[in-house]
C-alpha cells in the first residue's frame, strides 16, 4: 500500500504542479472563479488516485508486461472515449422508455462521468452537460449531487485498493 500511496502522490503532485503553475500566473486566487479551479483540482486529484489503483489492481492480475500495458490503456479508453458513446447509443435506443434511473446508476459506473458531473454541479450549469447532468440536478439536486458523485469517487478509489490488498494477500510472488 505504500507503494501505491506513494505513486499516486507523486502524480497528483505532478497534476497539481502541471494545473497550478499557469493559474498562480493568471492569479487565479484573485478571481471569483477560484472555488470552481479548486474543484478542478480536486477531482483531478481523485482521477489521479482512481486509476493508479486500478492500474495496481491490473498489474496485480497479469504477469505479462505487454498485457498488462493493453488491458489498462483499454481500460482507460473504454471510461474516457467508449463509455459515453455506448451510453448516448443506449438512451436513443430506449428514448420511449423513462430511463432516468438507468441513467443515474449507468454515471456510477464511470468515474470519469463522476468527476464531470460534480464540475458540472459545482458550476451550476449540469443542464449542459446533457441527459445525465440534468436527471443529477433534478433528483439529487445540486449539494446532494455533489456529495454523492464525491462518495462514489471516494469508494471508485478504495473498491480497487482493496481488491489489490486482499489478492496481493494471496498471491504466491
Amino acid at each position: 500500500m505504500g507503494h501505491y500511496l506513494g505513486l499516486a502522490s507523486s502524480l497528483a503532485g505532478s497534476f497539481l504542479l502541471g494545473m497550478g503553475i499557469p493559474f498562480v500566473f493568471f492569479r487565479i486566487w484573485q478571481s471569483d472563479q477560484f472555488g470552481n479551479f479548486l474543484s478542478l483540482m480536486f477531482t483531478g486529484i481523485l482521477l489521479t488516485f482512481i486509476f493508479v489503483g486500478i492500474a495496481y489492481l491490473i498489474a496485480l492480475l497479469n504477469d505479462n508486461k505487454v498485457k498488462g500495458f493493453g488491458i489498462a490503456i483499454v481500460v482507460w479508453l473504454f471510461m474516457v472515449v467508449l463509455y459515453d458513446g455506448l451510453f448516448i447509443l443506449l438512451l436513443v435506443a430506449f428514448e420511449d422508455y423513462p430511463l432516468e434511473k438507468f441513467s443515474l446508476a449507468a454515471s456510477f459506473l464511470n468515474p470519469v462521468d463522476l468527476s464531470r458531473i460534480f464540475v458540472m454541479l459545482k458550476l451550476d450549469i449540469a443542464a449542459l452537460m446533457g441527459y445525465t447532468g440534468a436527471v443529477f440536478s433534478k433528483f439529487l439536486g445540486s449539494s446532494n449531487g455533489i456529495f454523492l458523485s464525491v462518495a462514489l469517487m471516494l469508494i471508485w478509489i478504495f473498491v480497487p485498493l482493496l481488491a489489490y490488498l486482499r489478492i496481493a494477500r494471496k498471491k504466491d510472488f
